[in-house]
């Protein structure tokens, strides 16, 4: 199986790139020649505001795109657009050369109606090296998505990509949204805010697309109507470096089958929605398994703590807090549930509570100093060379050297 196929199940081993792209690498690249630069002017873009530029900038994509590549350079204005500005990578096999759009100080201004997306860009070959630098969207809340990513085919990738200093506001579905084979791609220094649905959303496709391998660096989600960011449809190997999710009207993040990496993140405030505190809930929604790192939490209103998750494989959290003021002054770090067998290591964190049968391993806690799994079926005892130790149902202490087959094994060291 390859690795597309061991995302697509969940597994967390990551296998060799896909066998159209090692194929490709081997073959080796041609040599690259200097790319075009177009002006969206060239083609009849006015960027006052008033006058419809969809043709005008349609025209300019296709050409810019076109099989031998170039870069489109967008004026800065306003640039007023009624229909979807579609994005069609020609070719076949491994596109390698560089391509995309440079558009500091040019804002797009939709007026697309019917749940249409504002910008589409659709793989239906082998693609990377594709960038959307310095673009700002501007919605009205009858558009659709204000970006949409699709690689949504078996056989073909989009990877290598970039979307640099993007910013998408007031769109009526999400501000970003990336769909099937996508990957090893960034997201940096980008703002998605007040958009109808999540700020940004992450899915594998409907068709065999898997997506897997993104970063997304010191980005801002906040305003959005539901989530801050979004991992659905089983996706999960996305990673957040230095983003700020906040005021959102649901979760910071939601993750319904994990998340790869949280890194120095912060959520402040989100459940907007939520009548009061009691009805909130928590800055990131997890299942099965995630790695979180220096990551906090803070609240005035709904949000209750940094972390609910339900764990099924691995949660670490190293350096993390949650705090509130106010009528939150009760928010906390994490709530944590899951089964007897999930391995949770929290280092150095805030106060968390367990409920079920998971057991944490606690480290540099407040008031937990050192603590393990106590029930002689826990993975988390503690052990002294080969010996476990464990408390029995009567509350008394036990030894054995191994593992323990039962709870009455060993011997009673203590009560």
């Amino acid at each position: 199986m390859n690795r597309r196929g061991l995302l697509a199940t969940g597994t967390l081993a990551l296998g060799s790139l896909p066998a159209a792209v090692i194929g490709a690498a081997r073959a080796g690249a041609p040599p690259v020649r200097p790319a075009r630069m177009i002006s969206a002017a060239d083609f009849g873009a006015v960027g006052d505001g008033s006058a419809d530029d969809t043709k005008a900038l349609q025209t300019a994509l296709d050409e810019t795109f076109k099989t031998e590549g170039g870069f489109l350079l967008v004026p800065p204005g306003t640039y007023r657009v009624t229909r979807t500005l579609r994005i069609l990578p020609e070719g076949g096999g491994n596109i390698g050369r560089h391509s995309g759009v440079i558009a500091h100080g040019a804002r797009i201004l939709s007026a697309v109606e019917g749940g249409h997306n504002v910008i589409e860009i659709t793989s239906r070959a082998t693609v990377r090296f594709i960038l959307i630098e310095g673009l700002d969207i501007l919605g009205m809340g009858k558009e659709g998505h204000g970006i949409y990513v699709e690689c949504d085919r078996r056989d073909d990738y989009f990877y290598n990509f970039c979307l640099r200093d993007i910013v998408v506001q007031g769109c009526g579905g999400d501000g970003c949204r990336m769909v099937g084979n996508v990957f090893e791609g960034q997201v940096i220094n980008s703002y998605f805010r007040k958009n109808n649905a999540n700020g940004i959303t992450f899915s594998h496709g409907e068709h065999g697309g898997v997506l897997s391998s993104m970063h997304v660096f010191g980005c801002v989600f906040g305003d959005n109507l539901r989530q801050g960011a979004a991992l659905i449809r089983n996706c999960y190997d996305v990673a957040f470096h230095g983003c700020y999710f906040l005021l959102n009207g649901e979760f910071g993040l939601l993750a319904e089958n994990g998340c790869t990496l949280l890194s120095n993140c912060g959520f402040e405030n989100n459940h907007t929605k939520a009548a009061d505190f009691a009805h909130g809930g928590a800055g990131i929604s997890l299942n099965s398994f995630g790695t979180l790192v220096a990551c906090t939490a803070y609240s005035l209103f709904n949000q209750t703590h940094l972390l609910r998750a339900y764990v099924t494989k691995e949660l670490t959290m190293l350096g993390c807090s949650g705090s509130g003021d106010g009528q939150a002054r009760e928010a906390g770090l994490a709530s944590l549930s899951g089964t007897r067998s999930s391995p949770a290591t929290i280092i150095g964190c805030g106060a968390i509570t367990t409920t079920g049968d998971l057991e944490a391993l606690e480290l540099g806690n407040p008031g937990a100093g050192a603590r393990f799994g106590s029930n002689w079926q826990s993975t988390i005892l503690p052990r002294l060379g080969s010996y476990c130790l464990w408390v029995d149902k009567t509350g008394r202490l036990r030894l054995k050297d191994g593992a323990p087959t039962s709870d009455s094994d060993g011997q009673l060291v203590g009560t």
